[in-house]
């Protein structure tokens, strides 16, 4: 088995973050600082340790959807000390990291899981799974504008792809807008906004595909349901 999905499967990170933690040097084989991709390990023998503590596969899996503030990054520890989303489920037993990521500022629903299989399935950009924020943006913008983000717009060299943006509530110094998209950028909608002139001062993800954030109140958690869970491994073709 090759070591960032082991590592998944112990619930340490997705596949794409372990390979990023075992190129920061934080990954041991039985004692061995591991930095290269591709190494294997069998989990009968060998013994992994992620930041000195010995990790094994974990066979309950656990998916939960947390509503997640403002001030929080998504990540299962930050360099620079801020607090992460980690610190809203420190009474969950099982070890768990988030399901793609929400930026600092931003709202909502984000999945969390120690299912790796599930969490890089979810996160690859094959799959196109639809996200659903709530933005509000500091003016009004234009049917001529909306067109141009729905068509894909340019952001660091890139074209974005195709999505919906529909106006919820017009104002002349405040606009809100329902917005879908399948690909997950880095701060994707609102350098979307910022490449036709407009500036998003307000952002909160709404759903998963059909999984709806509803009502969950602001820093809570909620296990998923078993329709919740089959949808999502139906949806990825699990």
């Amino acid at each position: 088995m090759r070591l960032q999905k082991y590592l998944a499967d112990c619930g340490v990170a997705s596949r794409r973050k372990s390979e990023e933690l075992i190129a920061e040097g934080r990954v041991r084989i039985n004692g061995d600082i591991i930095t290269k991709m591709g190494v294997t390990v069998d989990p009968k023998t060998d013994t992994v340790t992620f930041d000195g503590k010995k990790i094994q596969p974990q066979t309950n899996k656990v998916y939960l959807m947390l509503n997640k503030p403002s001030g929080f990054v998504s990540t299962c520890s930050d360099d620079r000390g801020r607090p992460t989303v980690m610190e809203l489920v420190r009474d969950v037993k099982e070890r768990l990291y988030p399901v793609g990521r929400l930026d600092f500022s931003t709202e909502g629903l984000l999945l969390m899981t120690n299912d790796g299989q599930l969490a890089n399935i979810l996160t690859h950009p094959k799959h196109n799974v639809e996200k659903k924020y709530l933005a509000v943006i500091d003016s009004d913008i234009t049917d001529e504008t909306l067109s141009k983000l729905e068509e894909g717009v340019m952001i660091d060299g890139y074209k974005t792809g195709r999505a919906v943006f529909r106006v919820m509530k017009r104002g002349d110094s405040r606009t809100e807008l329902l917005c879908v998209i399948k690909e997950g950028k880095n701060r994707q909608l609102r350098r979307m906004f910022e490449a036709v002139g407009h500036n998003v001062v307000y952002l909160k993800r709404v759903g998963v595909g059909d999984i709806k954030l509803g009502n969950l109140k602001k820093g809570a958690y909620r296990r998923l349901t078993e329709e919740e869970i089959e949808y999502l491994n139906k949806l990825v073709g699990s």
